[in-house]
């Protein structure tokens, strides 16, 4: 049996060439991920060891809930205790350090990869000779003075700054200029993995960062053969107990390294995706092709069986094949993800997020995954035409071809009934829900799993009616249209299973663009509704606000009918955590849409808000009634009044509250969050934009978006999502091109007497193309159309629980997209079939006919 199944492999090597590709790709997204991960995350521990190479120990202030943090630092980190420290045995230089955060412009006034946790500051603090190792010197000259700033080479290359230039920036304040003295290089992965860097000179380091004559942190580097450990004892025996603690450059090292492979981390899990997708498409075309290798060789089994094979051994003959073609499209998946991860940190490295690059670390897990994932699901997918070739009874050595039985047909329809009804059931029942809680999507995400594993079974079920719907379009084309269809109602079976890989990936992008579609119209409707200001200024990050003296700045710009502050915090009530706008009640009305049921923003004061309908819902109170709550952090609850209620606007948020009240108990008091921008005309322009951005001082932190920017912005995450489905519609689309090609020079053969004979009686090669043309077309309709109608009745039940978190959604069909995928698909099944309608058209009709 042995010697039986490796002649079977290579009688049949071209046929099984396109399950070898299809399992080949997903085992190369697999390998290639993992040899990626573990070859980014090696490059950030060295990159991370290198920047900490010459770093000991580090002497940081310690955390305090008595005292903040720069109370502690300007206590603390001073240039007696540095001198105290060089005197400790073992440390062999002291470097102090003044760290924080700047944002940068560009030389066209653009900001500069503004990025939470990645916009790096210091200051230059040279050494005795007059450098700073941790940043070398490329270019110009160190800063010197309050007026003078020093980046690193990649952040001068991204914003196209030179030595001479004006540089915008701000840390967390009003906006400064500095001129550009200096380029330097670093190793710090903050900064290589996508970051910024600024460099000042000492006293205005400390002075932006910590206080006049402070430091933020004190490194200190060991002498020859001195312990990190050991110096670290020694170093914490002499700082200020509670005050101050020392952290090796080892531990540094290991956290930075954590913190950059968490911040890239995602970039794992694409790949991820994409292996996941092609690997179960891909299992459909390898079942396909052993289902049909084995009704192909019915007599030759059936023989087998009579000479005293037992059915064990025709199974494990038939799995034994799919152990050798997955191990060849591991092995070869393994050297193509080796070429994946080589050039995914080049493809994922962009929009100024750089990672690290280094050698490629080929680990036992990427090795194992390769052969597990590719035999594995090789062999499992094989399982199902295993059993049944060992099924075949001595007597079917008689037969022609294999005739699924009646039995076999009721058990798929019962099933699949079975699984259709759970599925929708499930779908239709969250249509009421209205709430888009996470409990709920994952419910809705395995109704739609049930929902298409139902038109898998039911499929080959569904093949004739749909086919000979769609048959009618074929029909035009004469003889050989009809002759199409009756080929691909031959076997329903082989056809649903050939369909299979076109219908999940249409499922998928079908449902996904028409989610994506009505977000973003009910987005925009949502802006429209909620926000009556024609502009808005806010900031990139989390932690910064707008500077209140821009308020006046803005008010006063040409063009600017009414500016109103916003100052957004936090509102403790009813046991939860939610977000509440402080507003001017006389300006509001202005630049907020404001749909009160009850009450008026005008009786906004202290001690009274408004809360939006949900909230309102959610703690039982109408206007009113009174609220047990309090704003910002270290507050006690007290009764607030509710002066009216309103219905949800994300704009306004969850509640309303006069800003006077608000901005007092805010994490920041005084700070304005955002700036709310009515222009005389109602319209937006390119000047006004650019009139608004100077009245902020062109600073990198703030965001002036218009109502279209704010639309796109909030669709970024369902727009990244749908590039991902994009991207498993092209891996669908590849391997139902494969599983295409494979059926239908499988069905040639199989019909190469009935070709033979279709030539004898005067159709030509021209014909003869068509027809088989139009069969695999016929087959990529029927695959198009079930994805598409599980595609739809997925988005409008999942799209019912975007109708809770959003009450403007409704469900619009992007009818030029699904068009597309109509026309993609059914340009497949043209393209697919290009090669074997041309070696059917070439069979010799004598040779045909007499094939036995």
């Amino acid at each position: 049996m042995l010697r039986t199944a490796l002649r079977n492999l290579l009688a049949h090597k071209a046929r099984l060439l396109m399950t070898v590709l299809a399992v080949c790709l997903g085992v190369a997204f697999v390998s290639g991920t993992l040899v990626f991960a573990d070859s980014t995350a090696e490059a950030h521990r060295a990159a991370a060891s290198k920047n900490f190479a010459h770093i000991a120990v580090t002497v940081t202030a310690k955390e305090s809930p008595s005292r903040g943090p720069a109370d502690q630092q300007a206590g603390v980190l001073d240039d007696a205790l540095a001198r105290k420290l060089a005197d400790v045995p073992g440390v062999a230089a002291v470097r102090p350090s003044a760290d924080g955060s700047a944002a940068l412009n560009a030389a066209d006034g653009t900001p500069l990869r503004v990025k939470a946790g990645a916009n790096l500051a210091a200051a230059y603090v040279p050494g005795k000779d007059g450098k700073d190792s941790r940043y070398p010197l490329v270019k110009g000259r160190a800063p010197t003075n309050g007026e003078e700033l020093a980046v690193d080479r990649g952040t001068a290359t991204a914003g196209h700054l030179r030595i001479g230039d004006t540089v915008t920036l701000a840390t967390d304040g009003p906006v400064m200029t500095k001129r550009l003295v200096g380029i330097v290089s670093t190793k710090d992965t903050r900064v290589t993995a996508g970051g910024t860097l600024a460099l000042f000179d000492k006293a205005t380091g400390q002075r932006l960062f910590a206080s006049p004559g402070h430091y933020t942190g004190i490194d200190l580097s060991a002498a020859p053969g001195t312990d990190q450990s050991e110096l670290s004892r020694r170093v914490t025996a002499v700082l200020p107990a509670d005050r101050a603690e020392a952290t090796t450059g080892a531990a540094q090292a290991g956290r930075q390294a954590v913190l950059v492979d968490t911040l890239t981390r995602g970039y794992e899990k694409l790949p991820m995706v994409f292996a996941g997708v092609s690997l179960f498409i891909g299992s459909f075309l390898i079942i396909n092709t052993f289902t049909m290798l084995v009704a192909r060789r019915t007599r030759e089994i059936a023989l087998l069986r009579a000479i005293g094979a037992t059915r064990r051994q025709v199974a494990r003959s038939v799995l034994l094949e799919a152990l050798l073609v997955g191990l060849v499209a591991s092995a070869a998946g393994f050297l193509l993800g080796l070429g994946i991860a080589s050039v995914l940190p080049g493809l994922l490295s962009t929009g100024g997020n750089t990672l690290p690059h280094g050698s490629l670390v080929i680990g036992p897990r990427s090795i194992v995954a390769a052969l597990g994932v590719g035999v594995g699901v090789t062999v499992l997918a094989a399982w199902l035409p295993a059993r049944r070739a060992a099924k075949i009874a001595p007597v079917e050595a008689m037969r022609t071809a294999e005739q699924p039985s009646a039995s076999r047909s009721r058990t798929r329809g019962a099933a699949g009934l079975v699984l259709l009804v759970v599925g929708a059931g499930r779908l239709i029942s969250l249509t009421g829900a209205k709430d888009a809680s996470e409990e709920n999507l994952q419910s809705a995400m395995l109704g739609c799993a049930v929902l298409v594993a139902a038109l898998i079974v039911l499929a080959p079920l569904l093949a004739a009616p749909v086919i000979r719907l769609t048959g009618r379009l074929t029909g035009r084309f004469g003889l050989t249209g009809h002759l199409a269809r009756e080929n691909a109602l031959r076997d329903p079976r082989r056809t649903a299973a050939t369909a299979a890989t076109l219908m999940i990936s249409t499922a998928l992008v079908a449902g996904l663009a028409v989610i994506g579609n009505s977000t973003g119209q009910a987005l925009d409707r949502q802006a429209a509704a909620g926000l009556g200001a024609d502009y808005v200024i806010s900031s990139h990050t989390t932690t910064t606000g707008v500077d209140p003296a821009a308020v006046r700045r803005v008010a006063g710009t040409a063009g600017v009918r009414t500016a109103t502050a916003v100052t957004d915090s936090t509102l403790f009530i009813g046991g939860g955590v939610r977000d509440i706008s402080g507003v001017d009640p006389d300006t509001v009305g202005a630049v907020m849409k404001l749909d009160f049921t009850s009450g008026s923003v005008k009786d906004l004061g202290p001690g009274r808000i408004a809360l939006s309908s949900t909230l309102a819902r959610e703690n039982g109170v109408t206007t009113g009634g009174r609220v047990n709550a309090h704003m910002g952090p270290g507050q006690e609850f007290t009764q607030y009044t509710v002066v009216g209620v309103y219905k949800d606007n994300p704009i306004a948020h969850d509640a309303l509250g006069a800003r006077a009240e608000v901005t007092t108990n805010s994490f920041k008091p005084g700070s304005v969050q955002r700036i709310l921008v009515r222009t005389d005309a109602g319209t937006v322009s390119k000047t006004t934009e650019n009139r608004l951005r100077t009245a902020v001082g062109n600073s990198p932190l703030l965001k002036v978006q218009d109502r279209k920017q704010l639309v796109r912005e909030a669709a970024g995450t369902m727009a990244g999502l749908l590039n991902v489905m994009y991207g498993m519609l092209a891996i669908g689309v590849v391997i139902g091109a494969l599983g295409i090609v494979n059926t239908m020079a499988m069905s040639v053969a199989e019909r190469t007497r009935e070709i033979g004979v279709l030539r004898a009686v005067g159709m030509d090669r021209a014909g003869i193309r068509r027809m088989i043309r139009l069969e695999s077309v016929t087959v990529a309709a029927f695959g198009t159309l079930l994805g598409l109608a599980g595609g739809l009745f997925g988005a409008w039940a999942v799209g019912s629980l975007a109708n809770g978190a959003m009450e403007q959604y409704s469900l619009v069909l992007p009818w030029g997209t699904l068009l597309l995928v109509c026309l993609l698909s059914l340009a497949i099944g043209a393209v697919a079939a290009a090669v074997p309608a041309r070696r059917a058209a070439a069979l010799s009709p004598l040779e045909a006919v007499a094939e036995a």
